[in-house]
């Protein structure tokens, strides 16, 4: 179920907007719900990305002993 959301745009963005709509001949409700969608989309995997990383850190940190050469 969706539910709506207001959201201020200042008036240069939001004729970007409608703009970049009507060049698609898409609603501008339509362009804003896909831009936030491939944000959280793209956030989410940069997320994971990092969580890896940081949990990879931690157990190299743990498994292994550096000696000096």
């Amino acid at each position: 179920m969706a539910a709506a959301t207001s959201i201020k745009l200042d008036d240069e963005l939001k004729g970007r907007v409608q703009q970049l709509a009507d060049a698609r001949q898409r609603s501008s409700h339509w362009i804003m719900r896909e831009a936030i969608k491939q944000y959280v989309a793209r956030e989410e995997k940069r997320e994971a990305f990092r969580q890896d990383a940081l949990h990879a850190w931690e157990e190299l940190k743990t498994c292994t002993e550096v000696s000096p050469r």
